[in-house]
């Protein structure tokens, strides 16, 4: 078996997807990014597959479809990992970026952040990261905007706090 920079303890259940059966989790895995590949071994059985977590749900998906053919049930594994997590911190020329144009990354949701932190981190020339800020900042909705339930960004350092809107 490859190298692995994790081993994570899984728990699911067969379920027949579009191209065959496929190893769905019991408990959406955080960190570790879809299509990413990994090897998920079941018992004596090591099958490849490619990671696929949307907002709610990992699904493992074997590279061959025949590679869950005849298991069936839920059951426990371990999932091998040659990539190991991602960071979900937010970087600081990102961060800086967001306050020098006064916006809030403090007010997206978990997914949002994670599609944005995801698009920044596969910038392959600090070209290409610069222009990747730049277009995520430009999403950004700006600090001032409330969420749900009248509450605004945390402040920015040096602004007052304005925990609630009246």
């Amino acid at each position: 078996m490859p190298a692995t920079a994790h081993r994570l303890p899984v728990v699911g259940s067969i379920s027949n997807g579009e191209g065959g059966p496929q190893f769905v989790l019991a408990d959406r895995l955080g960190g570790y990014d879809t299509f990413l590949t990994g090897i998920l071994e079941l018992g004596q059985r090591t099958i490849p597959v490619r990671i696929i977590t949307l907002d709610d749900v990992t699904v493992l998906r074997p590279v061959d479809p025949s590679g869950l053919a005849d298991i069936s049930g839920s059951s426990p594994g371990l999932l091998h990992l040659p990539h190991g997590a991602r960071a979900r911190i937010v970087p600081g020329d990102l961060a800086d970026r967001a306050v020098q144009n006064g916006r809030a990354l403090d007010l997206l949701d978990d997914a949002e952040l994670r599609y944005a932190l995801t698009f920044l981190e596969e910038a392959t020339t600090d070209v290409i990261r610069q222009a990747r800020i730049a277009a995520i900042v430009a999403a950004l909705p700006p600090r001032d905007a409330a969420l749900p339930g009248g509450r605004t960004a945390d402040p920015a350092p040096g602004e007052p706090d304005r925990a609630h809107v009246t």
